[in-house]
């Protein structure tokens, strides 16, 4: 169902007509890639600031291995880069797969056997003061989580990857490149750190481009929500993982509120729907769900009522479909806390219940939203 879709089940009964939400889909996709960009790094923040650098660094390393198991390999056909030399692949690979999700990146060949990569300032995973609040561990766990997996990963033992800058470390963004050697290199060389060595100049004009034909505009803009969203999906099973259900459910739901409440308004205007749209209480508390979930490209079905309550059903979850189940409770729990943050923004004075958990055996997630009762 498109983001501009709502329905009410017959079971249900419907309110007055309302207003449709978005109607232009690439609205919704921005709306939601916004959401879950910052839920990610929402939840390094908390995981940094709550339970402290190494255990965030464990959670990243863990998380870029899985985005690395599941997205590397199938990546490089996708991309056209099966045919090059393994360090230019790989380089080349960091920086269009990068691009096509939004991120500032810049490729420099410098021969067969040792290619760069540079991500520029500022960081898309870090951007705005974020960068402040993470520390080199965190990024040097995303390095050995993904960069030094690529020669495991082709079959080439003689490829590593040279980390010369970290933006965290006041050096002017991530920088490095990979190398082919004439040697096999050890497990704990597939990753080594030279800070100082300068990339050479960027030419925009020598590095390789997406055909327009088969990357047109519309599929960049999905896959710009498909970037952000993927990291989602494997950083809350990672989280469950490594730190156990209860401690991921409470630091996930923390960030999801968080970010919820800090983004919600931005997101409603990016869904940027007719005049009236989405209205207050909890009708337009749903028609948000419901434009968001149908932006992920979920069935989702809104239901508002005469009696000012509201229902948001949902018998998909896309987030998760290439995340093998059962999934912890906890992915849940953190990701609905956006939910709840964005409803806090959006009107303070409604109460959410789910009532129905896909996660749980039922066919569907459902929200319930209805105004709080009035204390006395």
């Amino acid at each position: 169902m498109s983001p501009s879709s709502t329905s009410s089940a017959s079971s249900v009964p419907a309110g007055p007509a309302v207003p449709a939400g978005p109607a232009f889909p690439a609205a919704g996709w921005a709306a939601v890639a916004e959401l879950h960009h910052r839920f990610l790094t929402g939840a390094i923040l908390t995981m940094v600031s709550r339970r402290g650098g190494p255990v965030a660094a464990d959670v990243v390393f863990g998380l870029f291995r899985r985005q690395h198991l599941q997205k590397f390999l199938p990546g490089l056909a996708k991309l056209g880069l099966d045919d090059r030399p393994d360090a230019v692949k790989a380089a080349s690979y960091h920086y269009l797969a990068n691009a096509v999700g939004g991120v500032l990146v810049e490729l420099v060949v410098e021969h067969d056997r040792k290619a760069w990569v540079r991500f520029v300032p500022p960081r898309w995973m870090y951007d705005g003061v974020a960068i402040c609040g993470v520390p080199s561990e965190v990024s040097r766990a995303v390095l050995h989580g993904w960069y030094g997996h690529n020669g495991v990963s082709l079959g080439n033992p003689r490829l590593r990857f040279v980390c010369t800058g970290q933006t965290m470390d006041g050096q002017a963004g991530l920088s490095g490149y990979f190398e082919e050697l004439d040697r096999n290199v050890g497990a704990d060389e597939r990753v080594v750190f030279a800070p100082g060595e300068e990339p050479p100049r960027f030419d925009p004009a020598a590095v390789p481009v997406l055909p327009a034909s088969t990357w047109p505009a519309t599929r960049l803009a999905k896959a710009a929500r498909n970037y952000a969203m993927d990291y989602v999906a494997n950083l809350l099973p990672q989280m469950a993982a490594r730190l156990g259900p209860a401690e991921a459910a409470h630091l996930g739901r923390i960030t999801g509120r968080l970010v919820g409440m800090s983004y919600g308004a931005a997101v409603i205007g990016m869904l940027d729907g007719p005049a009236g749209w989405p209205g207050a209480g909890p009708h337009g508390i749903a028609r948000v769900f419901g434009a968001l979930a149908g932006a992920m490209d979920d069935d989702v079905e809104v239901a508002c009522r005469d009696d000012g309550t509201a229902e948001v059903r949902m018998h998909t979850w896309r987030l998760m479909r290439d995340v093998p189940g059962p999934w912890s409770p906890a992915c849940f729990d953190g990701w609905n806390g956006l939910f709840e943050g964005i409803a806090e923004v959006h009107d303070r004075f409604t109460r959410i219940e789910v009532t129905a958990r896909l996660d749980d055996g039922d066919d569907r997630f459902a929200w319930r939203i209805r105004p709080r009762p009035r204390r006395v």
